[in-house]
């Protein structure tokens, strides 16, 4: 039999799915199909666009893509030396701004101005230590004055809270930039998010969650496992309050707390989970590792995980009423668009 007709070689290639369907860039796609490394045919060419990707795995029937930087397109095709298959729509994030270091979620203004933090090392002074992304992603410098600012949450009335761990500050800022310090004591601060009566909660890495009223009474909430990069914070819409608290383990929890400060975990299995927030349909997405593949997991009201978003280094992110979601990672920040018509991210 002639070698063209022996069956699996020369065969067109064929994408079945692509999982997960978004990415930032240097993130990685695992892609599902057929013809693709078959007998001694040279290996084929994965494109993003009209850019080329490095393969970090092929076999006949599956390919692991990095998403390259620069991609200039949102289709993914697999050529080999003879045909190319369909090309497939994907998800790429775009890069807002770099040279930051935010350590927990950016958070999304009713303007839509992002905020994002430049933390540094502990102790650090830097020269500017919180940043405002406009609507139109012009990146501006809003204070210099705090030292390793690490959550961040907003008021109804528009205020910026943000703790700094340096000192464990809390501090207000107005719309107008004018900051002040809010609230002090509050350990190695990192966490931050308001309930629906206006009280703020900040997470302390010694194990502390502590609730301010309105009237900056302090409480003691709840107490946790210390955790190596405290804790970051999401309410649910019934007003329990998601945690989650990085450590060294590869198989951390998501905790809920109840109103009346119960701790029961939601979910455990996640590697260094950090920022976290819910969607209409009130399913989690947290950054962290599952099974060993880094980004963000979707965690269904009934508990099932999934990697939707691959990228290396992320910390946090905002989904946005829109339909995109902002991505921070520990060094840049990422605009993608969540739901795009036509293209569902989770199947």
């Amino acid at each position: 039999m002639p070698a063209a007709d022996t069956p699996g070689r020369n065969s067109m290639p064929h994408i079945g799915r692509v999982a997960p369907r978004a990415a930032i860039p240097g993130g990685e796609m695992r892609i599902y199909g057929s013809g693709f490394c078959a007998g001694a045919q040279a290996r084929p060419k994965v494109r993003f666009g009209e850019t080329e990707a490095s393969l970090l795995l092929c076999t006949e029937d599956m390919i692991i893509a990095r998403v390259p930087e620069n991609v200039d397109g949102a289709t993914v095709r697999v050529a080999s030396s003879q045909s190319e298959s369909q090309p497939v729509p994907v998800v790429i994030g775009i890069q807002l701004a770099d040279n930051l270091h935010p350590v927990a979620n950016p958070v999304v203004d009713r303007e839509g101005n992002i905020y994002v933090t430049f933390s540094g090392q502990r102790g650090q002074r830097v020269p500017v230590s919180l940043y405002k992304v406009t609507a139109n992603y012009a990146v501006k410098p809003l204070l210099t004055s705090l030292v390793n600012p690490s959550g961040m949450a907003l008021d109804r009335a528009g205020n910026l809270f943000v703790s700094c761990r340096h000192d464990g500050t809390v501090h207000r800022v107005t719309p107008e930039g004018r900051c002040e310090l809010w609230v002090e004591g509050m350990g190695v601060a990192t966490g931050l998010a308001f309930d629906q009566q206006g009280s703020l909660y900040v997470g302390d890495r010694s194990g502390t969650l502590f609730k301010i009223s309105p009237d900056r009474q302090i409480f003691v909430f709840a107490t946790l496992e210390p955790s190596i990069a405290a804790y970051h914070l999401a309410f649910h819409p019934s007003g329990d309050l998601y945690v989650t608290g990085p450590t060294i383990s590869s198989f951390d929890h998501v905790y809920r707390i109840t109103q009346g400060g119960e701790v029961i975990t939601f979910y455990r299995g996640l590697g260094r989970p950090q920022g976290l927030a819910f969607d209409r349909e009130t399913n989690l997405y947290v950054v962290s590792s599952l099974g060993g593949h880094r980004g963000v997991v979707r965690i269904t009201p009934q508990g099932a995980a999934e990697l939707v978003v691959s990228g290396n280094g992320l910390v946090g992110l905002a989904l946005l009423p829109s339909g995109r979601a902002i991505l921070a990672t520990n060094g840049a920040l990422f605009s993608l668009d969540w739901e795009v018509p036509g293209l569902p991210l989770y199947g």
